[in-house]
């Protein structure tokens, strides 16, 4: 069993070079304990130099349909490499007949 400590390291790890390999790719954003919504990784983008120690920030946005809008606060996704993540994901308006979302690591 992974416990939270674990998917953090995991979200640790991950860079825009991870997300920009799955751009294209679906992932389940978990929405109640027998519900998901699919969601397209549609861009991943630097959002600066790296700093001195750590990764260089950078965004994600994924896109799923117009309705319902969710909610900005932590999801769990679930990918086919990636596996399970929790992420803060923003709805940040439509765009190309969905709702894109953007989750920024730091």
């Amino acid at each position: 069993m992974t416990n939270d400590l674990d998917r953090d390291d995991v979200v640790q790890t991950l860079t825009v070079e991870t997300f920009a390999e799955l751009v294209g790719d679906r992932f389940a954003l978990s929405v109640g304990p027998d519900a998901t919504i699919e969601l397209e990784l549609i861009e991943a983008n630097p959002l600066g130099a790296r700093p001195d120690r750590g990764r260089a920030p950078f965004s994600v946005l994924f896109r799923g349909p117009l309705a319902p809008v969710m909610p900005q606060r932590i999801y769990p996704l679930a990918h086919e490499t990636l596996g399970s993540l929790e992420l803060f994901i923003v709805p940040i308006g439509p765009r190309d007949g969905g709702m894109v979302y953007e989750a920024i690591f730091t």
